[in-house]
């Protein structure tokens, strides 16, 4: 799975890994933990939102300390700002304690990730960079999916999954100083090689194509999917909370058997069909849950949102991968901000709609926005440049 990737990539899988496995083991227990102070499910929710909007605001000055410190010391001291802040999150003696904490976890959060992906991208060559996405992402869903039976701790205390979280994060630290501290890949500062400029990426329509698809994938495949399939599978469908366990079960598996094909697919046959392809699927697979309202219908759907989602999980970081050309802490920061804002406005929107207009209306808006940006990303340059071409000459996506 990791063969003829750069030794950089393989430690930040395991980084990922770790990260993920704390997310996954403390995400269940955080509302939970909110409602103990006597706050109102509004309240408990504005918790866990108050994670991703500090990723959302912070994006753009973290972009810019990568360029100016590199990604190395970026990395490192986001990891350890998410591991203090989830330390003393498990200490929080009121509402309003633990609200700034998560918010404060969500700065070191977005510090890591940026760092990460602009070092991923840095280091992975054009041919394999489709293939180190889907690793990347792949580890991440495996922490993911991991961290709720980590997490079966808070059966005995709500604050025992902030310390562990804390602790994951300490070996993730560990293992990414260790394991890239003599990389001279990985060494190549930022600061030394020029990076690429906002402006330049904003006026290529590769990139904005990946912003597009980025934003559509978070919005509906990540936060309306995970907002409004439970509530329709018990509101609607009359099916037990089970069949929601069991579907977001489906979209993981699925994801994560794609994930590697997907990889060498967009490393071989382009970024650009892959994209689509995945969008398009999404689309069908919001189409496909109101229309078929059984069981069946919902297995389906989640086999198709598991496919689309892992398409869009590796397609768009590698097309902004081969945009930047692993100089570009500012634009991979704004890359990241259109997912996050996908991932806020998601949930609200789709669940506002569903009480207005109801959940098939919903879904189909989901679809409509899976949709939209295929045609900004068919009408934008294939980004992929093959192993066998001249490395000196300039990629479609450099050109301006």
């Amino acid at each position: 799975m990791l063969r003829g990737l750069p030794s950089e990539v393989r430690a930040l899988v395991g980084v990922a890994f770790m990260v993920a496995l704390g997310f996954g083991l403390v995400a269940p227990a955080l509302p939970l933990f909110a409602r103990q102070f006597g706050v109102d499910k509004t309240l408990a929710g504005a918790v866990v939102s108050a994670f991703a909007l500090m990723r959302l605001l912070m994006a753009p000055f973290v972009g810019r300390l990568v360029n100016r410190f590199g990604e190395r010391l970026l990395l490192a001291t986001g990891i350890g700002v998410v591991a203090v802040s989830s330390a003393l999150a498990g200490l929080a003696q009121s509402y309003w304690q633990l609200l700034v904490l998560r918010g404060a976890g969500g700065v070191g959060s977005i510090m890591f990730s940026v760092s990460a992906a602009s070092l991923l991208v840095r280091v992975t060559p054009d041919h394999l960079r489709g293939r180190a996405q889907g690793v990347w992402a792949g580890a991440f869903l495996i922490g993911m999916i991991a961290g709720p039976a980590v997490g079966t701790v808070a059966t005995f205390s709500l604050r025992a999954p902030f310390f562990l979280y804390a602790g994951t994060l300490v070996v993730a630290g560990a293992l990414g100083l260790g394991s890239l501290r003599h990389s001279e890949l990985a060494a190549r500062s930022s600061v030394r090689a020029a990076p690429t400029r906002l402006a330049t990426a904003l006026r290529n329509r590769a990139y904005l194509a990946a912003l597009a698809a980025s934003f559509a994938g978070d919005f509906a495949l990540v936060g309306a999917r995970a907002s409004i399939v439970p509530q329709f599978v018990t509101d609607r469908l009359q099916l037990s909370a089970g069949w929601a366990y069991a579907a977001f079960l489906i979209v993981s598996l699925v994801s994560g058997a794609l994930l590697l094909p997907v990889g060498r697919i967009a490393d071989t046959r382009g970024r650009r069909p892959v994209i689509v392809v995945g969008l398009l699927v999404g689309a069908v697979g919001f189409v496909v849950l109101p229309a078929v309202p059984v069981a069946t219908g919902l297995v389906l759907g989640a086999v198709l949102l598991g496919a689309a989602g892992a398409a869009d999980s590796v397609a768009p970081g590698a097309v902004m991968g081969d945009v930047v050309a692993g100089r570009g802490g500012t634009v991979v920061a704004v890359f990241q901000m259109s997912g996050d804002l996908g991932a806020v406005l998601g949930p609200v929107v789709a669940g506002w709609i569903a009480d207005g207009a109801g959940y098939g209306v919903s879904f189909a808006v989901c679809a409509v926005v899976c949709a939209l940006p295929v045609l900004v990303v068919a009408a934008a340059p294939e980004t992929l440049r093959r192993k066998s071409d001249d490395l000196p000459q300039p990629v479609a996506s450099d050109v301006t």
